[in-house]
């Protein structure tokens, strides 16, 4: 069962009221829709689809508990079309084309149908390709729901095909808005049942809810019985009825790599409280603690690099740290080391002279290694000149050698270049020191 289905008739009210609040409650029309102004205000582009009926087939995109499903059933009802509704997750190529000949049956009566498919991303490109054809001709309109990016998950033909609706998750005041109407709808919603709520208790819903309408109209159903009939809904029975605060996450899904990204890109900007609340946000939704170690590490040699390269260190023995203790015990190591990422000096010097090395060995022939850098261990090898010209540096002064060592193609190529961040500062002069050293024994 969906979120917000249509009111029954008052012979399956009884049925109807055991079903849970937030089925209860789904809005039946535009105006008792509550969100997305930034797609159903007036003059937006999808209430004037609406409103001039004729809404095209589209993706609707957010995350759960935004009323994806509620407004694709109003979009039929306002338009007069036949709603189908089908799963991603129960239904196969067989079942896909059955509902499209019935469809197109229809249509030859004058009759519209809107082909609702909930969790589109579930489906794979052949089951997707099997819209195509009818979505073409306009035999049906299909609507799509996905909390995934479709950009990702829908395929290009079929997206091409239809408009992408971002849906945004609902304010807290939105929320708290839907909370107290179904306190006191009687019809619908909980208000036989006599129970108040306190203004606090209301806010400590929504925030929980993260947006999610879903979310927080169990909480209240259940904080609601919690306090029985008669009885006030306080903080200390939300806490009771919501346990634990909903985080939207998908580990393989795009808020998993927003995240991620969050994280890191806090830390390249050296913000050490962004970067705890994303690793928190991270940790507390429920991501393998071990990932955000290695990703830690990855912050090290690419953010920080030599500029302080005992990062490297603190983030391996936080994975170290993780890996024996567990979470949530180890958690603290992973926020130590995050922290001391953000706060040390920022250098991509390394990063960026392997990423040119990289690409000149992609570009260019593989040199031979110049002779004077090779051992020669037989005569033969001495023979063929292996070896011949080496100068070893601890012989010389400075330890330093006037010796090429790059191949022919690349001699007197610069690819590190050092900042002059932390440790790097040191390194920067070494370089120059040694290149002053190696000048000086030129002109001897």
């Amino acid at each position: 069962m969906s979120l917000f289905s249509q009111i029954p008739e008052e012979s399956t009210l009884k049925t109807a009221r055991m079903a849970p609040l937030a089925e209860r409650m789904r809005p039946r029309t535009l105006e008792e829709y509550v969100g997305q102004e930034h797609l159903l205000g007036p003059g937006k582009p999808l209430r004037g689809e609406i409103e001039r009926d004729d809404p095209s087939s589209m993706i609707l995109w957010g995350p759960p508990g935004v009323g994806k499903t509620t407004l694709a059933k109003i979009i039929a009802e306002a338009t007069q079309a036949t709603f189908i509704e089908f799963s991603a997750v129960l239904g196969g190529i067989k079942e896909i084309k059955q509902v499209m000949v019935d469809a197109e049956k229809a249509a030859g009566f004058g009759s519209r149908t809107i082909l609702f498919i909930d969790e589109i991303h579930r489906f794979n490109k052949a089951q997707q390709d099997a819209f195509l054809p009818y979505v073409e001709r306009g035999t049906i309109r299909l609507i799509g729901a996905t909390t995934e990016n479709p950009s990702f998950e829908v395929i290009a033909a079929l997206l091409s095909r239809c408009r992408v609706y971002r849906l945004t998750p609902l304010t807290d005041e939105q929320l708290i808005r839907l909370l107290k109407a179904a306190l006191a709808d009687k019809q619908r919603g909980l208000g036989t049942l006599n129970v108040a709520a306190e203004d606090d208790a209301m806010e400590m819903i929504a925030g929980y809810a993260s947006g999610d309408a879903r979310y927080a109209y169990n909480a209240l159903e259940t904080a609601a019985k919690l306090a029985a009939a008669g009885g006030r809904i306080t903080r200390e029975v939300v806490q009771n009825a919501l346990q634990q605060r909903v985080l939207l996450y998908d580990k393989q899904g795009e808020e998993h790599f927003n995240l991620i990204s969050a994280l890191h890109k806090s830390i390249r900007n050296s913000d050490a409280d962004a970067s705890l609340y994303w690793l928190g946000r991270m940790l507390r939704a429920g991501e393998d603690p071990l990932y955000v170690a290695r990703r830690l590490v990855r912050m090290a040699v690419e953010d920080v690099g030599l500029a302080a390269p005992e990062a490297l260190r603190m983030t391996l023995a936080a994975r170290d740290a993780i890996d024996f203790l567990g979470s949530p015990e180890g958690d603290l190591a992973l926020a130590q080391a995050a922290v001391f990422l953000a706060l040390a000096p920022k250098s991509n010097a390394l990063y960026t002279a392997y990423g040119e090395i990289t690409a000149e060995i992609e570009a260019h022939r593989a040199e031979p290694v110049p002779l004077h850098l090779r051992n020669a261990p037989t005569g033969l090898m001495k023979h063929f000149g292996y070896g011949e010209g080496y100068q070893y540096a601890h012989d010389l002064e400075g330890r330093v050698a006037d010796m090429e060592c790059m191949p022919d193609n690349l001699r007197g190529r610069e690819f590190y270049h050092p900042t002059a961040e932390g440790r790097e500062k040191l390194l920067a002069q070494r370089m120059d020191e040694i290149r002053r050293i190696r000048a000086a024994k030129r002109t001897q």
